[in-house]
């Protein structure tokens, strides 16, 4: 009986060793990010003072992250992505003490090839992908005026401009984006409050894109009633916020041109100040030099409410040279002038790689 079973058992093993290597021929895990790191002068409008600085995140924040896909057949995949920004000047995990270990992306997924991409954790929003994609120094949160202009507050004559609130990244939310039609895509998004008895503090937002050949398009839409810290906005006197940005791009070959207008409007929880209205607009352009690219960009905002208002121009220029595909080296400056104020300003040089 034994001799009868031994030839069954053996091809059950080579079975298994097939099964599993297929398993394994259908999953990925892949381990990636990049190191950003810069020595200049910084001077925030205001201040007064110059900071000498080795920093962390010149042109981009640094991060690391996980990501994997499995297949499941019938044109669906599993996906996870968990992925953190960290400091190179200092080690540190996050963009700031306290910033969480996988602020950038912690989710997972699903991925079809017909319906779509869902996701649940925390996402990258819809609405800071659309503001990055349309400047020529997408994301640097040390010299693109897009980014100032939007995610960086400032105050003047009695008026104190939030900027947009919740993050480049919501916690708590569900993300769905459609497949690609012909160029045109769609990103939809959701976080939930999860506060009890408060189901309407939320953020909802989306976006729309469209690449075809040279030219390239946005409309984006978010809402927040809520933020993390604190989580209800009534707290500091505010009670929601909608926020509509739209941008294009044109690729010349000799030039790229990029323009963006935006509008913020946060609700005053009170009558006394009235609501705060941001409107700001950017144009700006990236030139071919070498084995670079001269980067320029000149953002105008206004803010105002029913005490005062003040203006912001805002200018940068950079130029970025590739190493290699995933090594590059830049310098940089940036001038910031808001009404009333002393103008900042900051530049530096520094260096990419990406993993």
């Amino acid at each position: 009986m034994q001799k009868q079973y031994k030839p069954a058992l053996k091809l059950a093993a080579v079975a298994a060793t097939l099964f599993s290597g297929a398993a394994m021929a259908q999953s990925s895990v892949t381990l990636y990010g990049q190191a950003d790191m810069f020595i200049g002068g910084v001077k925030s409008p205001g201040s007064g003072e110059r900071a000498w600085v080795a920093n962390s995140g010149g042109m981009q924040t640094s991060y690391w992250g996980i990501k994997g896909t499995e297949d499941l057949g019938g044109g669906t995949k599993a996906i996870f992505d968990l992925n953190g920004f960290f400091r190179t000047d200092s080690g540190n995990s996050g963009r700031f003490t306290g910033d969480s270990m996988f602020s950038r992306n912690a989710y997972v997924g699903l991925q079809n090839d017909k319906l779509g991409t869902l996701k649940l954790g925390r996402n990258t929003t819809p609405y800071f992908i659309s503001t990055i994609l349309f400047n020529p120094l997408v994301d640097s949160y040390v010299f693109s005026p897009t980014i100032f202009h939007t995610y960086f507050g400032a105050a003047s004559n009695g008026v104190v401009d939030p900027g947009i609130i919740g993050d480049s990244g919501w916690s708590n939310s569900v993300l769905y984006s459609t497949p690609n039609f012909g160029g045109l895509s769609a990103n939809l998004i959701y976080s939930a409050g999860e506060k009890a008895g408060a189901a309407g503090q939320n953020k909802w937002g989306g976006n729309l894109m469209y690449f075809n050949g040279p030219f390239a398009a946005t409309v984006a839409f978010q809402q927040v009633r809520f933020n993390a810290v604190p989580d209800d906005l009534s707290v500091a006197g505010l009670s929601r916020q909608d926020a509509v940005l739209g941008g294009i791009t044109y690729d010349f070959k000799v030039v790229k041109l990029f323009a963006q207008g935006q509008y913020i409007k946060t609700k005053a929880s009170t009558a006394a100040s009235g609501d705060i209205k941001h409107t700001n607009g950017q144009v700006g352009a990236s030139v071919p030099v070498g084995a670079g690219s001269v980067l320029a960009s000149y953002a105008y905002g206004k803010t105002e409410n029913a005490i005062g208002d003040f203006k912001r121009n805002t200018f940068a220029v950079a130029y970025d040279y590739n190493l290699s595909k995933r090594t590059d080296v830049y310098a940089a400056y940036y001038y910031d002038k808001i009404t009333g104020i002393e103008h900042g300003d900051t530049f530096g040089v520094g260096m990419r790689h990406k993993f």
